[in-house]
């Protein structure tokens, strides 16, 4: 894994094969309008960096509280949460938070910490973040919201963009509605320079489908302004029909990234006009495990690293064609050991892989986005 895309990079450099415009954010240009999304608790640096070795044109770190960032001195914890390679940029650091004047201050750690955008979550739907009055919780409070906006656009260098995450609305009715308006044109009048917007509202969390036809809506309402889309991206193809059918300028993958960072290869390749790569082999799987633990290893102490990896090595475990006993594996490592040799057994031959089962009831597709 050198960081580059075999064999696919040299065929998607000719702008005539993709019908896909570059995607801005603010002053900042990405050649490609897939892009990864914060996850909470995955996210983290060696998640992102295998990302953008696959193709994510950016990504974003998990969220961060706000007071979390202004306390953080621990340097072990700051390694794990702030760190930002060079291979990275443009990399985007994710806030939430309830209380607008602690947003400025943790802004400013991020961008020292060498974030080039920073994110505003108010779409997290979790019971927890809304019982604490962030996230989605302000969806309901457009006042606050938008101070919220005000504090980090302030705060922050003028070219450094600031972004929003937003769920449609905190219901389906009216005023919700009314007051997601207020908030996504407010914002953009104070600065920011995108803002992703999941189909969902606050209140479905994670069930039922993504309103492509909302953001369709949305897109029509911002004009020229740049919006994202989210929700149901488990797919490069379900990717490129969100911007084609809905018209945003842009997606964020989510839950469809976790131990599946070819969604981005896949994606480049389809806008490219090719024929869509065939899933992973078992060698090209165990080489992006192994790099994951290695790279686990630069944040995390041993044990910490086999620990966080299980829910990766659970999710990569789907490209594999005996899955299920995989998965079993992966559940019970506890050390670079026996991560090793979960690789060595079940990646010995390098036979075809399989493509992902969408399964959105897997305890992994649950609620992502509780803040460290």
């Amino acid at each position: 894994m050198n960081g580059e895309i075999p064999n696919l990079k040299s065929q998607i450099s000719n702008p005539k094969t993709t019908d896909l415009p570059r995607l801005r954010l603010g002053p900042i240009e990405l050649d490609f309008p897939v892009v990864q999304a914060a996850l909470s608790g995955y996210s983290d640096w060696p998640m992102r960096v295998i990302a953008k070795r696959f193709g994510a044109s950016y990504s974003l770190c998990e969220v961060l509280l706000d007071k979390f960032l202004i306390e953080l001195k621990d340097r072990h914890r700051t390694r794990r949460f702030l760190k930002v390679s060079d291979e990275e940029h443009p990399v985007g650091g994710q806030l939430m938070g309830a209380v607008p004047e602690d947003f400025g201050p943790a802004s400013l750690k991020l961008v020292e910490a060498g974030f080039d955008v920073i994110d505003i979550n108010f779409g997290c739907p979790v019971k927890k973040v809304l019982g604490r009055c962030r996230g989605g919780f302000l969806l309901s409070q457009p006042e606050t919201a938008l101070e919220i906006v005000s504090r980090v656009r302030d705060a922050v260098p003028p070219h450094v963009p600031v972004t929003v995450k937003m769920r449609r609305a905190i219901d389906d009715e009216a005023e919700s509605r009314d007051k997601f308006y207020e908030i996504f044109d407010g914002a953009y009048e104070r600065g920011v320079a995108a803002i992703t917007v999941h189909g969902r509202t606050v209140e479905q969390r994670y069930n039922g489908p993504s309103n492509w036809d909302i953001l369709r809506e949305i897109k029509q309402h911002a004009g020229s302004r740049v919006v994202l889309g989210s929700g149901d991206l488990f797919t490069a193809q379900a990717c490129l029909d969100m911007i084609r059918q809905t018209g945003v300028d842009g997606v964020t993958a989510a839950r469809g990234a976790i131990g599946n960072p070819w969604i981005f290869r896949e994606a480049r390749a389809l806008a490219a006009g090719l024929p869509l790569p065939e899933p992973p082999s078992l060698y090209e799987q165990r080489d992006a495990l192994r790099e994951h633990f290695r790279l686990a290893m630069e944040v995390y102490d041993e044990n910490r690293a086999a620990i966080m990896l299980r829910k990766f090595g659970i999710k990569y475990s789907e490209l594999h064609p005996q899955f299920e006993q995989l998965r079993e594996a992966f559940v019970v490592v506890s050390s670079l050991a026996e991560w090793d040799a979960v690789l060595a057994t079940w990646y010995r031959d390098d036979l075809p892989g399989r493509r992902r089962v969408i399964d959105e009831d897997s305890p992994i597709f649950s609620e992502t986005c509780e803040a460290a």
